[in-house]
C-alpha cells in the first residue's frame, strides 16, 4: 500500500488559481497512473486528472483547458495545476494511484484506482 498526501487547497476568489500538491511521504511518488478526483456535498467522487509513466494525460471534460496535472520525479511530487476556477470546482480533492504503468486513454473511475490520500479541500467563492 502506498500512503500518498494531498496539500495546497485553500479558499479563492472565482477566476482564481491553485496549486495542489500529492506527496508520498518517505517513498518515490508511484511512477505509474495516477490521478487527481474530487468529491462536491451529496455527488459522487469523480476523475478530474489522470497522468501515467508515458505522462499522457486525460482530463474531465469539465475541467480540461483550466487544470493541468504532471508528474515531477525530480521533485517526487504529483501536481494539479488549476487555473480560471469556479464556484462549482468546489469539492475535496484526492491523489490516487493504480498499480498498473498506464492509464487508459480516458479518465477512469475511482474503483480503479488502489491507494487514496485523505484529501484537500478547495473552496471558490463567487
Amino acid at each position: 500500500q502506498v500512503q500518498l498526501v494531498e496539500s495546497g487547497g485553500g479558499s479563492v476568489q472565482t477566476g482564481g488559481s491553485l496549486t495542489l500538491t500529492c506527496t508520498s511521504p518517505g517513498n518515490a511518488i508511484p511512477t505509474g497512473c495516477m490521478a487527481w478526483f474530487r468529491q462536491a456535498p451529496g455527488k459522487e467522487r469523480e476523475t478530474v486528472a489522470q497522468t501515467d509513466s508515458d505522462r499522457s494525460q486525460a482530463y474531465s471534460n469539465s475541467v480540461g483547458g483550466r487544470f493541468t496535472v504532471a508528474k515531477d520525479r525530480f521533485r517526487n511530487i504529483l501536481t494539479l495545476q488549476m487555473n480560471s476556477l469556479k464556484p462549482e470546482d468546489t469539492a475535496i480533492y484526492y491523489c490516487a494511484a493504480g498499480r498498473e504503468a498506464y492509464c487508459s486513454g480516458v479518465p477512469r473511475p475511482a474503483s480503479t484506482y488502489d491507494d487514496w490520500g485523505p484529501g484537500t479541500q478547495v473552496t471558490v467563492g463567487s
